[in-house]
């Protein structure tokens, strides 16, 4: 069916428009819609043209819709389909239905809501807070309570006034283009019966392009589970979100299903399809977690949660720290400060010597303010002034620098750049928070382990082997992601494109990583090839022999794009590393992805780690499946799903399954497994760092009225030789 409007409106009514036609006419018109003008249905609608009373309160208008039948589909084709055979493990077409777990506002008052967001909002509050509860409330949608409707509207900012002082030109409904300025308080108790109560409040701007209204927001309610942008929440929000976003996931799922308007509703049932009310049952399996070596111990079993206990224990291999610096940006130097910087170095070489390294005392201690993190240029001069004074010192080069810093800022970017790129010495960034006033025994443990992985150290391994490699075996682990950029002048950006590949066997946990810029949006990785290449070189060059068997896994890539994954970077990475007929190592490419709407729920509680799902949801004759490798303290957990696009190993489906799994709890900034492979999981973290760097280029040309195509040459995101074949990124 085709819709048609008149008179004819701009873009901003016609949803507005659509949307009170079919909720004031459900009855009548039992149907979906999709785009601007078309609608489906199942059964025969009116034809002809209706009447909408639209527009807003203050200049309501009436509109003709005019609708008239376009085509017939004939869904023939479909039946055809459905009669087919079907094998019989697979259960047919699935509906799969996820809500996002994102912090999302509960239906309630905006001023309830801002009760807790301002703690308490009065009219000195409001006025102190403006801008914060404009950030709060901007681009949230909202419903109305003083009329009966069910359209929702998107709040597009507050008004500059408060509400007893707005007015606006009100239509008469007897002349024709005449209209009186009315007091809106005025105008809502006149029209509505609603005697405002927050005058001294600003009232809400709803609407969408130049057509606005003014409505108080003791009016306004927020609308049921819709997205909080993440990037207006601050630091007090957390703990409001908290409950909202670890709602009860299989609980709202099953609601949305069951409503009037959702899958089981009125108007899937005109299409004479059904959709059972109950999720699809499965059977999964649960892998056991592997023995993992840690320091002296012969044997180490983790706990039920899979959680590795550090008490006591020493990590395998520990890199002892003989010259490393420390520069404090608390924006103080007083006495004070200098006895909190001593305990916390005491703490930490006393956590380091436990996990059985040692660790000097620091051959500077830099007292500086945090505004000398403002420009590359400042933080490049610190970062040599204090190698240089170190270098005098102690007649080398220093092997880490531990930066504290009293928040979080910007020029967090600056220092990894000009640490990584230009200086060659891995850093160490925390809160002064976090350092100072007893630093928790469960921080300083975290912060070694990094430390000690970005030395080159190595903290745990497995007991056994990895499953189907021989001991004549040299395997390398290989992992590929691309970043793409977002906001504000991304379509100037490059991707970036990062590779990591393990550098050690048979433990394989150390890892080396290469990142590049690329054309923009760009989904294949333009020169994997090439960087995988160059890891292969540098394996064989720390292992004097090259790998026989390669295992690569590809991170952010969407079913459509198999592909050009199996045709186009496979491709290119033969065609790189196969140099004669004397190498030919074997590969396989697996293809991970964290972004599905597919949840399972246990019967009680959480989905245990190494849970395993092959069947029923899975495809019916591809080799894919899905592995839940962590522990959901919170949330749900979210299975990772595998897609095997190509296999000369010869996997099986238990053997690469429990690959995977083991190789998860060898992630090294943690005790407890991970929900993604390892080498996915790195190369994640290096294309983020890629992007931080793009981002300082992206500064440094606007300061400098230098052209941004700068920003896609490589030279700018060549790590320093001292940090090529190092997990500088952990």
């Amino acid at each position: 069916m085709d819709i048609q409007h008149q008179p004819v409106t701009d873009k901003s009514d016609l949803r507005q428009i659509r949307e009170k036609w079919l909720t004031d006419k459900p009855a009548e018109f039992p149907c979906d819609k999709t785009g601007k003008k078309n609608i489906f249905s199942a059964v025969q609608l009116p034809t002809g043209c209706f009447t909408v009373n639209g527009g807003d309160d203050a200049m309501e208008r009436s509109y003709d819709v005019i609708i008239k039948p376009v085509a017939e589909l004939q869904l023939s084709k479909l039946s055809e389909y459905l009669s087919g055979h079907i094998p019989r493990d697979v259960q047919g077409m699935a509906l799969s239905l996820d809500y996002s777990v994102l912090a999302l506002p509960e239906p309630m008052l905006v001023l309830d809501y801002l009760k807790e967001y301002l703690k308490e909002p009065n009219e000195v509050t409001f006025k102190n807070n403006r801008q914060a509860a404009q950030v709060a409330l901007k681009g949230l949608k909202v419903g109305v309570i003083h009329r009966h409707t069910n359209q929702k509207f998107i709040i597009k900012e507050l008004t500059d006034l408060d509400t007893h002082k707005l007015t606006f030109p009100l239509r008469d409904p007897k002349g024709k283009d005449s209209t009186t300025e009315v007091f809106l308080v005025d105008y809502f108790r006149d029209k509505y019966q609603r005697e405002i109560q927050f005058r001294d409040f600003p009232s809400l701007v709803i609407g969408k392009g130049n057509k606005i209204n003014y409505v108080p927001m003791e009016l306004c309610v927020l609308v049921e589970k819709r997205r909080y942008p993440k990037e207006d929440l601050h630091k007090d929000t957390a703990l409001i979100l908290k409950n909202i976003s670890l709602a009860q996931p299989q609980q709202a799922i099953c609601e949305m299903v069951q409503a009037k308007d959702g899958p089981c509703g009125a108007i899937t049932g005109n299409f004479e399809i059904g959709v059972d009310r109950n999720m699809t049952c499965v059977l999964g399996r649960i892998l056991p977690p592997p023995d993992l070596r840690l320091g002296s111990q012969s044997r180490h079993h983790v706990n039920d949660k899979c959680q590795s206990n550090l008490v006591g224990k020493s990590v395998v291999e520990g890199k002892e720290i003989r010259r490393w610096a420390l520069i404090d940006f608390s924006s103080k130097n007083d006495r004070d400060l200098k006895r909190q910087v001593d305990v916390f170095v005491d703490k930490l070489k006393d956590r380091y010597l436990r996990l059985g390294i040692n660790m000097e005392e620091p051959a500077v201690k830099h007292f500086t303010h945090m505004n000398e993190l403002s420009a590359v240029g400042k933080v490049e001069k610190l970062l040599n002034d204090v190698v240089n004074e170190a270098s005098q010192k102690n007649k080398g080069k220093l092997q880490m620098i531990v930066c504290v810093m009293a928040s979080k800022d910007n020029g967090y970017k600056y220092l990894k750049w000009v640490s990584e790129t230009k200086i060659g010495i891995v850093t160490q960034c925390c809160l002064s928070s976090n350092a100072y006033n007893n630093a928790k025994d469960q921080f300083l443990a975290n912060l070694c382990l990094k430390i000690n992985a970005k030395l080159g150290g190595s903290n745990m391994e497995l007991m056994e082997r990895l499953p189907n490699f021989g001991s004549e075996d040299n395997v390398m682990f290989i992992g590929a992601d691309v970043n793409h950029p977002t906001g504000k002048d991304s379509d100037k950006c490059p991707s970036i494109a990062a590779v990591v590949a393990t550098v050690n066997w048979p433990t394989a946990n150390r890892y080396a990583a290469r990142v590049r810029p690329q054309e923009h949006r760009t989904d294949k990785i333009l020169e994997f090839g090439k960087m995988c290449k160059d890891l292969v070189d540098t394996y064989a060059k720390l292992n004097s022999v090259k790998p026989n068997k390669i295992v690569v896994f590809r991170d952010g890539v969407s079913e459509s794009q198999f592909d050009m994954v199996l045709n186009e970077e496979l491709k290119d990475l033969k065609e790189a590393i196969y140099e004669s007929d004397k190498y030919r190592p074997s590969i396989t490419l697996v293809v991970a992805q964290k972004r599905h709407h597919t949840r399972l729920f246990p019967k009680v509680g959480n989905v245990p780690p190494g849970t395993v799902v092959d069947t029923q949801i899975v495809h019916p004759s591809d080799f894919d499946f899905y592995l839940c490798s962590h522990f959901g303290q919170l949330g749900t957990s979210k299975a990772t799903y595998y897609h095997v696009l190509h296999d000369d190993n010869g996997f099986s489906s238990d053997r690469l399954q429990k690959l995977i799994y083991n190789m998860c709890f060898t992630f090294a900034r943690c005790t407890k497994p991970v929900s993604l492979v390892p080498p996915v999981y790195y190369a994640d973290l290096v294309a983020y760092r890629g992007r931080m760097f793009q981002e300082v280029l992206m500064e440094m040309n606007a300061s400098s009225s230098t052209t941004s195509s700068v920003s896609f040459e490589q030279s700018f995101y060549k790590l320093h030789n001292d940090l090529q074949n190092i997990m500088f990124f952990v």
